[in-house]
Formats: C-alpha cells, sequence, structure tokens
C-alpha cells in the first residue's frame, strides 16, 4: 500500500518523483497524490468492488452480506471523505 501520510508529523505526503521502468526515464516535480489513492485501504477495496458491481448498491449489499441502508451509509460516508479531500 501506497503510503499517504508523513510517518513522523502526519501531513500529507506527496510524489516528488516517477520513473519509466522500460526506458528509465524520470519526471520529477511536487505532485499531489489522487483523492482515491489518500483513502483507506478498505475504501478504496469497497470503491472497486462498487465499480466492478456497476454501482449496484444491491449487489454490493449481497456481496458484503449487509443490508442495503447500511450499505447506503458506507457509499455516503465515502463521498464525505472525498468531499473533504477536494477541499484540501
Amino acid at each position: 500500500m501506497l503510503p499517504c501520510t508523513c510517518p513522523s508529523c502526519q501531513s500529507q505526503l506527496k510524489v516528488m518523483r516517477l520513473k519509466c521502468e522500460n526506458c528509465q526515464t524520470e519526471v520529477s516535480g511536487l505532485y499531489d497524490l489522487p483523492a482515491l489513492v489518500r483513502l483507506s485501504p478498505d475504501d478504496q477495496q469497497f470503491i472497486l468492488q462498487f465499480i466492478k458491481y456497476s454501482g449496484s448498491l444491491k449487489e454490493m449489499a449481497k456481496y458484503l452480506n449487509l443490508s442495503y441502508p447500511t450499505v447506503r451509509n458506507l457509499l455516503d460516508d465515502i463521498i464525505e471523505r472525498l468531499k473533504k479531500e477536494e477541499i484540501k
């Protein structure tokens, strides 16, 4: 899992360098991590499954063995976290 927060001060980490393993080209700068990457691993997994089930909360509820309202609340919580990430 990609670290997103500093282990010393808990601030958001940024990407400074990307490298192509094929041709060894490097791109340097200071880039924000995408909002989806900054979500917890559990939230990321939920989003992946949600996409795989074509956005069907009913199918997600079956997959997770949870009630529809519980799955709706999980999605609403993730949406709120993403909105907060957009503000930062």
